[in-house]
């Protein structure tokens, strides 16, 4: 695959172009090229992105898995200053959507404030310098007065604790890591995992094995997507009629708005979604004994509901088996389930495949983030998260100044847009590195009873949400706090996120003192 930076001048981690910068942001994924943008178009040419991979990208360079591609329609699933009318169905492959970054990237220029190949090691805040030492491997520390983490939330792969995993002597890989030299025609392939991606990849799969087991641990509702592509009619009016696109956008954001709504404040809609979704499962799965294996027992939206008109078909195959027995352990050629007597089976396999899904609370992990404060012992952000991770509107923490996250806590939705949510946390950011260049500010430090109140309001709504009725990956801890949705609507955390509100902050440092100091660069 040719690089989203292919042929445009760019520097790498062995280069040095600037040590010490305005604003330095981790992350080359949505929200890394998302924030990016809002800097170029806010005038800005005082920061960098840094980026561990050889090119940008994030889950859309490296899910190449097959069938991969969005559950949201392309036309809100893309930056609002960025929309192009040429998708080649409502949602779009992987390729497609890696190449739409790509142009994005090139249309704004980033190359030229871009950093391939650097993996950040640690940050760590100097309340004296009031500015971030980036650490990098293999490479000399730069230093920033602002620290955007785009780390993502479903970027690293999870595997779970079975017990011989690393015995298995086939080939074996995650379905974020898909090892394409593998042949898979008439070989007897396991996947393991039935979530988002593998709603994706096991139909594929099943047209190339000889034979399929699929082990499932819990069932998932379903709701229909055939995803064909545009009509060339359909695609020439896309083009060429003025507001249709716009008008699409808005009819596909009140109808997510309305599964949100059902997820958290009003079950009539759910009951209607659950309705639906039964249809649909029931007319895909005619056997009684199939459709027991594959219906939920748990509400609707408890787990994240999925798209797919072809997943349940292949789960339904003559040469694919649905296997709900637990999993025992992992052998060099197969896998071993116990049955519900007790007893155990080895089912052979050639080719294991993990769809077990994403470490999705280590929000800015590998990276330690530490800052001292005053006199005080450094403090580090995995300890302040050690009960579950929390920031306010997913964007600041206490005691962490100047700091900001990307697709951070609390901002995941089951049902929605994440580039909505992502581009009003770049708004935010943008309003806070406005503040700070009028206010003559060194950096701000949101308030802790900010965060107190913040929080217990956050987690009191999902309280009375769905997600609160069944275990999942939305939460974290041994209280089972969801850290990973938010509680309302889109339009909602639009509008809380329009601006910051420094009463919410404390002010540290004055920029003005730093530069007579030590002729330091003045906040960006």
């Amino acid at each position: 695959m040719s690089g989203l930076l292919a042929g445009l001048p760019r520097t790498t981690g062995r280069t040095r172009p600037d040590v010490d910068v305005g604003t330095i942001v981790v992350g080359g994924g949505y929200s890394g090229i998302a924030m990016a943008v809002g800097l170029r178009q806010a005038g800005q040419d005082d920061w960098l992105l840094l980026e561990q991979a050889d090119d940008l990208g994030g889950v859309w360079r490296d899910n190449v898995y097959p069938g991969a591609a969005c559950d949201v329609p392309s036309y809100l699933y893309s930056l609002s200053t960025d929309q192009r009318r040429d998708w080649s169905r409502p949602c779009s492959p992987q390729p497609e959507i890696n190449a739409y970054l790509g142009e994005v990237a090139r249309h704004h220029r980033l190359a030229e404030r871009v950093r391939c190949g650097v993996t950040v090691d640690r940050v760590e805040w100097d309340d004296a310098t009031k500015r971030w030492t980036v650490r990098i491997q293999d490479g000399e520390p730069l230093t920033c007065a602002q620290l955007v983490l785009a780390c993502g939330q479903l970027s690293k792969p999870a595997f779970p604790s079975i017990p011989g995993r690393e015995d298995f002597a086939g080939a074996s890989f995650h379905s974020a890591e898909w090892d394409h030299d593998v042949p898979l025609e008439g070989r007897r392939v396991a996947v393991v995992g039935t979530g988002a991606s593998a709603a994706q990849f096991v139909p594929p799969v099943a047209e190339a094995a000889g034979h399929l087991d699929v082990y499932q641990r819990t069932a998932n509702w379903m709701l229909p997507r055939r995803n064909r592509p545009y009509a060339p009619w359909a695609r020439r009016a896309i083009e060429r009629i003025p507001g249709l696109q716009g008008l699409r956008r808005g009819a596909m954001w009140a109808f997510m708005e309305s599964g949100i709504l059902g997820q958290t404040r009003v079950p009539a809609i759910r009951l209607g979604l659950r309705a639906w979704s039964s249809w649909h499962m029931k007319n895909q799965v005619k056997d009684p004994a199939d459709r027991a294996k594959l219906l939920p027992d748990y509400p609707i939206g408890c787990k994240r509901v999925l798209f797919s008109s072809a997943f349940l078909p292949a789960l339904v195959r003559d040469d694919v088996e649905v296997v709900v027995d637990p999993i025992a352990r992992i052998t060099p050629t197969g896998v071993v389930v116990r049955e519900p007597d007790g007893r155990e089976t080895e089912r052979p396999v050639d080719v294991l495949i993990w769809g077990t899904g994403f470490r999705t609370h280590e929000f800015v992990a590998p990276i330690e983030v530490t800052a001292t404060r005053g006199d005080g012992p450094a403090r580090r952000l995995a300890d302040a998260w050690a009960d579950g991770a929390e920031a306010h509107l997913g964007i600041t923490v206490s005691g962490f100044p100047n700091l900001f996250l990307l697709y951070g806590p609390n901002t995941n939705l089951g049902f929605g847009s994440i580039v909505v949510m992502i581009e009003a946390q770049v708004g935010y950011v943008l309003d806070a590195l406005r503040r700070l260049r009028t206010s003559g500010a060194a950096a701000v430090d949101l308030r802790p009873e900010v965060q107190r109140r913040s929080t217990g309001e956050v987690q009191d709504r999902l309280r009375a949400s769905v997600w609160s009725a069944c275990d999942s990956w939305y939460r974290q801890g041994p209280d089972g706090r969801i850290v990973n949705n938010w509680p309302g609507q889109m339009v909602e955390y639009r509008r809380l996120t329009r601006e910051l509100d420094l009463a919410e902050y404390e002010v540290v440092g004055r920029a003005a003192e730093l530069v007579e100091q030590d002729d330091a660069v003045p906040v960006a």
